[in-house]
């Protein structure tokens, strides 16, 4: 009812109060249809009456219309006589959309008409907690317990504001408390979840996301907490299936469709994201988290423009998450070779926010450190038991403490930054050396020089794709860069699209269980068609995919035209700077020296494999340090290789502006250097465990320690030892 509506007979009073109490029984009974009929006829016969209006947002809400309950529950809050309890679960409603903004409005409000309400200062504290007010909404939320002790929502809220505070222990103590008042809540359990994967307790994350689930199926954080934990782990195709059981019942949630964005961006399913992101952002465009999401997709197409833009539109706004847009702003900026603006960047992150790990880390690729920077105190003390609290936190600041003493040539310090980050990561990654090892023997077996010769020139006749591939930090990056300035070649990243279309039959080496001819020319026109979209309307396309090592013979055999260049560079250089990163894509054999030995070796004998059964034409290695001793005779050899002519823009590959997303982003960004060849003679004592891995004698193979190139380590090693894979 409007403030100039007519006032209401007695009789049409006591016909209002029997029809709500009725609507309100078929609701305890599960009836919402039968309450909302009831609904409807009160508004037919008393238009704009606020608890009819309210009853339909509530029976509207539970079913998953989203839209229509908020419609409703406005409109209620709009009459002079709505009680305070409409404005609080108004602002419920609200802040669950991420309208930040609005909801303060009516939590505020709510408390106003009502200072006693519970639930209303509960819903405050809540949305002040998401807008990043976390002393108020400590206070409101103390309040509420202080009023009601064993009210279980209040710590669990409490909790999440203690965690957002940074105080990890004490926003435990409240979620448990909240389960000890009431054992079935499931919004402890939920939050549980979010805690033990930021801590990178993957297995018990899911275990209690599963619970939240199991106790309130409609629960919308459980699902986008399990999301989270699925791709931290990268599995990221069973993080997708969590976000889609949670749409088919909130299809129009903004944050389920932000968190679905970024996960498919994972995926490389670009097209998907976008749609799923810019539909969030119609739904939800004042929130923060949303915008956020938009700028992440939008980055991955290259959209520069249009992420920063999101950024900046999400910083404007509200949240609790202001710390992790500016990384992501400070990030594009890196990716897209404006260093000198990223460092900046992470320079004013620190400064709001000094506990920052994901700045610091990200400040500490850019810089090359001194022994008397300052930077370098406060991240040690960030790193004490009393420093950053969260799992990830803590191996930021590890690896980047191990980059900067090993920038000042304090190699045991060092490496005690760097063992802690890298036995973090290997204790939350499943890796088995011994399962990788078989399985790379089993690709090298199901690949004799007869399956070449039984499938020649079958797949698809495509030259465009040409395949950089090799070792993580081998010089793939530099590679791709150089044929990039090249006008006729795009540099499209490390693509997933080979990957997928060979997961999709069912992997090597069992994809070529029943393989046909004409098999391999689809899944060779599946690849064409996903990459002519990458192409920028050019000849060429770089796809460099490291881990593409694995699929060598698959690619000659879909796509017989397609050139392949193999990056090599002297093992050991290449392991030590593989264990002195925290690599963005999963790299889990990375993170144990000795594991990182063994599979270079496992790595080394595939590739002697290859070697023998592709033909010279199509196969070509390039070793990192000789196109460190001459850039232009490895780029004529590369464009010659390729068959386009010579172009000078190719020596002045850090000229080159685009999107590098791989951790060599601020090395292709300068002229090549040599400080990086042999480098790993500093920290020989540290690398024992990598050496005997190897299967290096140093005394006995001069050339190891000399740091020479790739070939001639090779060629040292197979005087000593036999390759472990035979072709049958």
């Amino acid at each position: 009812m409007t403030a100039n509506a007519p006032r209401l007979s007695s009789q049409q009073i006591q016909a209002i109060q029997s029809g709500l109490a009725q609507a309100q029984a078929h609701m305890n009974k599960g009836q919402p249809q039968h309450a909302a009929v009831i609904c409807q006829r009160l508004l037919a016969e008393v238009p704009g009456e606020p608890h009819a209006l309210h009853m339909l947002g509530l029976i509207a809400y539970n079913m998953g219309n989203i839209r229509h309950a908020l419609d409703h529950v406005r409109q209620a809050c709009q009459s002079p006589h709505a009680p305070a309890l409409h404005f609080s679960n108004l602002t419920e409603m609200l802040r669950q959309q991420g309208v930040l903004t609005e909801a303060e409005h009516y939590g505020r409000k709510a408390v106003a008409l009502d200072p006693k309400l519970v639930g209303a200062w509960n819903n405050l504290g809540i949305v002040l907690q998401e807008s990043g007010k976390l002393d108020e909404s400590r206070a409101c939320l103390e309040k509420v317990i202080a009023l009601d002790p064993r009210n279980a929502s209040a710590h669990n809220n409490l909790g999440n504001t203690y965690k957002r505070l940074g105080q990890l222990a004490k926003a435990e103590t409240h979620w448990k408390r909240a389960l000890a008042i009431h054992p079935h809540y499931a919004e402890p359990y939920s939050n549980l979840a979010n805690l033990c994967n930021e801590q990178g307790q993957y297995d018990k994350a899911v275990e209690y996301g599963q619970r939240a689930i199991a106790l309130n199926p409609r629960l919308i954080d459980a699902y986008i907490n399990l999301a989270a934990t699925e791709n931290a782990r990268w599995r990221h195709q069973v993080a997708l299936q969590w976000l889609d059981r949670l749409i088919t019942f909130a299809p129009d949630h903004a944050l389920a469709l932000a968190a679905r964005a970024t996960t498919l961006k994972d995926l490389e399913q670009l097209d998907e994201a976008l749609l799923s992101a810019e539909r969030a952002a119609q739904l939800s465009p004042d929130n923060a988290e949303v915008q956020n999401s938009c700028g992440i997709v939008y980055l991955s197409l290259g959209r520069f423009d249009a992420a920063i833009a999101c950024f900046d539109q999400a910083l404007a706004l509200p949240s609790a998450i202001r710390e992790r847009i500016l990384a992501a702003r400070a990030m594009a900026y890196q990716e897209n070779g404006r260093s000198d603006e990223a460092l900046k960047l992470f320079g004013e992150i620190v400064t709001e926010f000094p506990n920052s790990a994901v700045a610091w880390h990200g400040r500490s690729d850019i810089v090359k450190f001194k022994p008397d920077d300052p930077a370098l105190d406060k991240m040690r003390a960030l790193a004490k038991p009393n420093g950053v609290q969260s799992h990830s936190d803590r191996m930021y600041i590890h690896f980047a403490l191990g980059k900067a003493f090993m920038d000042i040539g304090d190699s045991d310090n060092a490496f005690t930054h760097l063992n802690l980050g890298n036995k973090m990561k290997r204790d939350i990654i499943q890796y088995d050396p011994d399962a990788a090892s078989k399985w790379m023997n089993d690709i090298a077996l199901a690949f004799p020089p007869s399956v070449f010769e039984q499938f020649k020139d079958m797949g698809a006749s495509s030259s465009m794709p040409i395949f950089v591939l090799g070792m993580p930090r081998s010089g793939t990056t530099l590679i791709e860069q150089i044929l990039a300035s090249h006008p006729q070649i795009h540099g499209a990243g490390e693509l997933k699209n080979l990957s997928q279309i060979i997961e999709e039959m069912g992997g090597v080496p069992d994809a070529m269980n029943g393989m046909t001819g004409e098999r391999l020319h689809a899944m060779g026109d599946a690849y064409i068609s996903k990459v002519t979209a990458l192409s920028d309307g050019k000849a060429y396309v770089v796809d460099k995919m490291p881990a593409n090592f694995i699929h060598a013979g698959l690619i000659h055999l879909m796509l017989p035209h397609a050139k392949i260049i193999h990056s090599r560079r002297n093992p050991v250089d290449t392991c030590l700077s593989c264990y002195s990163k925290l690599f963005a894509g999963e790299q889990s054999f990375t993170y144990n020296l000795h594991e990182l030995g063994r599979f270079y070796s496992d790595y080394r004998a595939l590739m002697a494999h290859w070697r023998n059964v592709l033909p010279a034409s199509h196969f070509l290695e390039v070793d990192y340090e000789d196109g460190i001793e001459d850039i232009e005779a490895q780029a004529r050899r590369m464009l010659a290789f390729i068959g386009v002519p010579w172009d000078p823009a190719c020596l002045e590959f850090y000229k080159t502006q685009r999107p590098v997303r791989t951790s060599s982003v601020n090395q292709v960004r300068q002229p090549v250097y040599k400080t990086s060849t042999g480098r790993w003679r500093q920290h020989a004592k540290n690398l024992k465990p990598l050496m005997t891995s190897l299967n290096i004698p140093l005394v006995d193979c001069p050339l190891a320690a000399s740091g020479e190139s790739y070939g001639a380590v090779a060629d040292c090693l197979t005087r000593q030892t036999r390759s472990p894979y035979a072709v049958r």
